[in-house]
């Protein structure tokens, strides 16, 4: 089964609380964002690092710091949010690079992981953070993705 770690899904989950937020300006602190997510705030606090390096969120210190959007959510792909977390996008060791498998020589299977790692990367691109708040537009109509992996 293939799966986004536990941190990425809280990454997401937070992200959404800050892009729900009635004032786009406003600053929550990784508190506010814990107890709203229904998260610990060390979780929290763990996943904000990587995405304020990645900037999709801005940090202020201080007595009134906290975090906010870098951006519009309707400008946030699920992809961005994946790759902060995660790094590249890469269903596996081949998929995006070359000579990170010592089976690299005799196997077969490259393209089609590549072609594969590009249809999920596109599906994830395509969804944007504003739309996974509810309400929104539900992903599957933003845009459908065909299926192209035969030769």
């Amino acid at each position: 089964m293939l799966r986004v770690t536990k941190l990425t899904d809280y990454a997401t989950l937070v992200m959404s609380v800050l892009a729900a937020a009635p004032d786009a300006d406003a600053v929550l602190s990784a508190a506010e964002l814990a107890e709203r997510a229904g998260i610990e705030l060390p979780t929290a606090s763990k996943v904000l690092k990587p995405l304020a390096a990645a900037g999709l969120v801005q940090g202020f210190r201080g007595a009134n710091g906290g975090y906010r959007l870098a951006r519009d959510p309707r400008q946030i792909s699920l992809a961005d949010i994946v790759t902060a977390m995660e790094g590249p996008l890469a269903m596996t060791e081949c998929s995006i690079d070359h000579g990170h498998c010592e089976l690299e020589p005799s196997c077969h299977l490259r393209s089609n992981w590549q072609r594969i790692n590009a249809v999920v990367a596109e599906a994830l691109a395509a969804v944007s953070l504003y739309s996974m708040l509810p309400g929104n537009t539900p992903p599957t109509a933003e845009k459908r993705i065909p299926l192209r992996l035969s030769a």
